[in-house]
């Protein structure tokens, strides 16, 4: 790994006083789902230098720490979390040209709304998706034809092994499917802050690379249109399907895709393809992407349509999003154990239908599938 420490010179706070600290602390209101136990003690820091003495505390009496970003990827059990939460409330926006920086804890998609305004194209696309800005580069956030990995261009994160503040260029993030090298080693980095390398498109949007959304526009893929107009459609398309957060609509308590869409090896497609033509039918195609190393990517949620578990399934507390199946939601009395038995239905249902086995993308503290 080439490391280097990161540069100083940012407008961003760096003042280190003390952080709020709750003890028995709710958690459940920190996530999209509303759901989750209590945290033994929460703290809340809002500089770097708060988050980075947080952890280092937290490390040196070998504590266990959750951090905390935007709560819209996140599952936690009904018992809560015996350790310390840190809640990552940092803010910071500084745009220089087609360079963006963001604080950790800055809101996603205000970030992206900002950067429309802007006239800069590159995260157009992924507008209305919830959570904090630092949590994009661990699960490399994507939709609608966009991925963060696409335009990121440095992270800067505190190495708790090293025990200091690196900058990550984006050849070392290991950026694949909904995937980075911060989620395959969770309990080293902790990010800090994000930069991009955006397009100066003269306030057009990136090509438009997703079908639906050129469809919705009316023009062909690969085409550019107004940066803003693509937010917009965007922005429509999601809510239409409950994955723009709404206080009102329990079908947006949720963590938007519950499941990552499989990606198949050369085998595993051609003996799923078997099963889905001998339980649908040959006229039946399921969707098919090409994905690296040979492989196919194909559609979760046409997965768990197919196998029976269409729209609004459920009749408990926890059930699919009357708006899309990829989403489990809560109800509004859902316990963690509840969303989890429809997610083990849901997994079993698929796999006996089609031989695929989906894995779940919200992170998941004391539970799991």
């Amino acid at each position: 790994m080439t490391a280097r420490p990161s540069p100083s010179d940012r407008p961003f706070p760096r003042t280190l006083v003390p952080v709020q600290e709750l003890h028995d602390a709710p958690l459940a209101p920190l996530t999209t789902f509303r759901l989750g136990g209590p945290a033994t003690r929460l703290l809340t820091a809002t500089t770097d230098a708060e988050v980075v003495e947080a952890v280092r505390e937290a490390d040196a009496a070998a504590t266990p720490l959750l951090v905390i970003g935007g709560g819209s990827n996140l599952v936690i059990g009904d018992k809560g979390f015996e350790g310390t939460a840190l809640r990552v409330a940092t803010k910071g926006f500084a745009l220089s040209g087609t360079t963006l920086e963001l604080a950790a804890g800055e809101i996603w998609t205000d970030a992206v709304a900002r950067t429309v305004e802007a006239g800069l194209a590159g995260i157009e696309c992924l507008a209305g998706i919830p959570g904090s800005a630092g949590a994009t580069p661990i699960q490399n956030v994507g939709a609608y034809g966009q991925e963060v990995s696409s335009t990121i261009s440095e992270v800067i994160a505190y190495d708790r092994r090293t025990r200091e503040t690196v900058t990550l260029p984006d050849a070392e993030c290991a950026f694949s499917y909904r995937h980075s090298r911060f989620k395959a080693e969770p309990d080293r980095y902790v990010v800090l802050r994000v930069r991009f390398e955006l397009e100066d498109a003269g306030g057009l949007s990136a090509p438009l690379r997703y079908a639906e959304t050129a469809r919705a526009m009316g023009v062909e893929q690969g085409e550019r249109v107004p940066a803003q107009d693509a937010r917009e459609t965007v922005l429509r398309l999601r809510a239409g399907k409950g994955m723009v957060l709404d206080s009102e609509d329990h079908d947006t308590w949720s963590a938007g895709s519950f499941f990552t869409n499989p990606v198949l090896g050369p085998e595993q497609y051609a003996a799923f393809l078997a099963r889905a033509k001998e339980r649908l039918g040959d006229e039946v195609a399921p969707p098919a992407f090409p994905a690296p190393d040979g492989g196919t990517k194909t559609s979760a949620a046409w997965l768990i349509d197919r196998a029976g578990f269409t729209k609004g399934y459920g009749t408990g507390p926890a059930r699919i999003s009357t708006k899309h199946t990829l989403a489990l939601t809560n109800r509004g009395d859902a316990t963690t154990d509840d969303l989890l038995a429809l997610a083990r239905e849901v997994v079993a249902g698929v796999h006996a239908a089609f031989g695929v086995t989906l894995v779940n993308e919200p992170v998941t503290v004391g539970v799991s599938l």
